[in-house]
């Protein structure tokens, strides 16, 4: 009996967690896209830097880039908010953390990148393109993965009483 009692009280703790780092993670991403927005003409001219060093034509790709990444930023903080598709978001936010992990990774390694402010939190929180963001990222894939594993995998219709 109290094993059981056990069993429910950890269940329900696990719930309280995955709905906890559900949220916190579309928090996350809502307040990046909005700190990238408020800080706009910056951060397009990060991203244009950052496609420079990686010789990519950056006048022409700076502005769909910034747009991606931002409406990329929206769409997991959506998916995430919504019951029916919490677990996409939580692959979908983790393919984003992994990808700018492995972009930070690329620029400090392989190009040789100076330091660079990336607004990746707009003008409030100072973070510099490397190892510092990329094992950040990858610690926000704790998170992510337990919202995953732990979201209920389908959302049964609710049966009103009275009806078949």
């Amino acid at each position: 009996m109290a094993n059981e009692k056990w069993k429910m009280i950890l269940s329900s703790l696990f719930r309280w967690l995955v709905h906890i780092f559900r949220f916190g993670l579309a928090a996350l991403f809502l307040f990046t896209a909005g700190a990238k927005l408020a800080i706009l003409n910056t951060f397009v001219t990060n991203v244009a830097s950052l496609l420079s060093s990686a010789s990519i034509n950056y006048e022409r790709w700076q502005w769909p880039v910034t747009t991606l990444v931002i409406a990329a930023e929206i769409i997991a903080a959506l998916l995430l908010l919504i019951p029916r598709t919490v677990r996409l978001g939580a692959i979908f936010a983790a393919l984003l953390l992994v990808g700018f992990s492995a972009f930070a990774l690329y620029y400090v390694y392989v190009l040789h990148g100076e330091p660079l402010e990336c607004g990746c939190f707009g003008g409030i929180i100072a973070s510099q393109l490397g190892v510092k963001t990329a094992l950040r990222n990858l610690a926000l894939l704790i998170p992510a993965l337990i919202v995953f594993f732990g979201a209920p995998r389908g959302i049964s219709p609710i049966v009103r009483e009275g009806s078949s």
